[in-house]
């Protein structure tokens, strides 16, 4: 991206669609359904995941910080309730996803050489130790460009604790197995990204893993899914509620209405009845006029 869309993407995040005085540049509005309201809460999987192994492509709906900023500035004052179609969304993405990592798990268990209970206790151990010390690892790290040197130091002294406890795990899983079944990589998938780790992965690999924006993007969906559906199923009533007294709002309307056209049709048959009765009392006026015509010539005679 260039300097220039830069600045310009800076632009329409801060000040929304009509920051040139445009009042439709787009097209469209924040709340048509061609624009993607996961986006509008920044929880999109496609933006979140884009540019890694997982990459989703363009997401069919529209995203534009324009109108997140205008959808910004107009939550402010209405309740839009779009956490509940970014739940929905994103229960449907992970939904996917979990199944994804099932069938891995399912592929591995019918590829991978069947291991005794003990000793597959054993493998799973030096996993979970060594993905600790993936993750601490990768948040030392982070905590080190953050500035934040001691918080880093700290967590650098509990990783030397854990290689320690991982090269006694280590050695009991190498002692449970021959030598030629223990040099085979052994596997399992990443519960949160679904990515394949492998037993022999050094710390590099895994702090590389636990780090990347693959694994943290999907922690992020994750957790934002956790946090919109401790609250979702009272959003909905709350929805329900302002749609059924909408609805209720609707229907006096259209009574109303009814009402305009019933006194509409009063008062067009009361003009057509002062209309016979205008009539009617021309008839009689003429009758009367030509009755005293004639008596008045009857008497001439």
């Amino acid at each position: 991206m260039s300097a220039h869309e830069q600045m310009r993407a800076m632009l329409d995040q801060l000040m929304g669609t009509g920051r040139n005085g445009e009042s439709d540049r787009h097209g469209v509005k924040f709340y048509d359904d061609s624009v993607c309201k996961s986006f509008l809460l920044q929880c999109c999987p496609h933006e979140i995941l884009s540019s890694t192994r997982m990459d989703l492509g363009e997401c069919p709906k529209i995203h534009d910080l324009a109108l997140r900023a205008d959808f910004e500035l107009a939550s402010k004052t209405k309740d839009y309730f779009y956490d509940i179609d970014a739940t929905e969304h994103l229960e449907a993405f992970i939904a996917d996803c979990d199944r994804r990592t099932a069938a891995a798990k399912q592929r591995l268990a019918e590829t991978q050489e069947e291991l005794s209970a003990e000793v597959t206790e054993k493998a799973n151990a030096v996993h979970e130790l060594a993905e600790q010390i993936g993750q601490k690892l990768a948040r030392a790290e982070a905590l080190g460009e953050e500035g934040m040197v001691e918080e880093s130091m700290k967590l650098m002294g509990e990783i030397d604790e854990l290689r320690k406890k991982k090269a006694v795990a280590e050695q009991e899983y190498r002692n449970s197995m021959p030598a030629s079944s223990y040099q085979q990589q052994k596997l399992r998938v990443c519960e949160v990204c679904s990515a394949y780790l492998g037993i022999h992965d050094n710390d590099r690999r895994l702090a590389d893993h636990f780090g990347g924006k693959l694994h943290l993007g999907f922690i992020t969906i994750r957790e934002k899914l956790a946090e919109l559906k401790k609250t979702v199923d009272k959003r909905r009533e709350e929805r329900g509620a302002i749609e059924r007294e909408r609805s209720s709002g609707r229907r006096h309307y259209v009574g109303g209405r009814e009402l305009d056209r019933r006194a509409r049709r009063h008062r067009e048959t009361a003009r057509e009845r002062d209309r016979d009765r205008g009539e009617r009392e021309r008839d009689h006026s003429r009758r009367s006029r030509s009755h005293r015509s004639t008596s008045r010539e009857r008497r001439r005679e």
